[in-house]
């Protein structure tokens, strides 16, 4: 137990999410394990200010304060719209409809992932933490800005998703 009041395990167990967040954020599986251990780093050292309250939250917002820090120290975009394979090599075993259910599967992720990766920074991140059930304050307390900022940067990336994913909507 740390001197805040959490174990190693309570921040172990939102590891995952964090990962999937720093894997969308970055644009590949090495930066995002990378960004979610120094993630784990600043937290154990900065154990002290954690004020008790939604260590989930705090965590996130760790991960997105560090990935700011990189970004900003390497000054350049990582390239982010490769989504890795989502399926199998083809195995034999598998019918031809679940080949095709697989292929569209893939290309729906990967129109997916670019729609994601065409947003601000900020509203990508936005659009993630919703995903992951944050609510709007909290989303706010990770991003340190006013709730009503979230509600329409939120509105206004959904609303942008929606326009580039338009067509599987139908």
């Amino acid at each position: 137990m740390s001197s805040a009041g959490w174990s190693a395990s309570d921040a172990l167990a939102h590891a995952d999410r964090l990962y999937n967040l720093g894997r969308r954020l970055t644009g590949n599986d090495a930066d995002a394990e990378e960004l979610v251990q120094e993630t784990y780093v600043r937290a154990l050292a900065g154990a002290r200010t954690f004020g008790g309250g939604n260590l989930k939250a705090w965590l996130f917002k760790i991960l997105r304060n560090t990935f700011v820090d990189l970004r900003r120290r390497i000054r350049a975009v990582p390239a982010g719209d490769n989504l890795a394979d989502v399926g199998g090599d083809g195995d034999a075993a598998l019918l031809r409809d679940d080949l095709e259910l697989d292929r569209l599967r893939r290309v729906v992720g990967e129109e997916i992932e670019a729609a994601l990766a065409s947003l601000s920074e900020e509203a990508r991140t936005i659009v993630l933490l919703d995903v992951e059930g944050f609510s709007e304050t909290e989303v706010a307390d990770v991003l340190g800005c006013p709730v009503g900022t979230v509600k329409s940067r939120l509105s206004r990336a959904r609303l942008a998703l929606r326009q580039k994913l338009k067509d599987y909507a139908r």
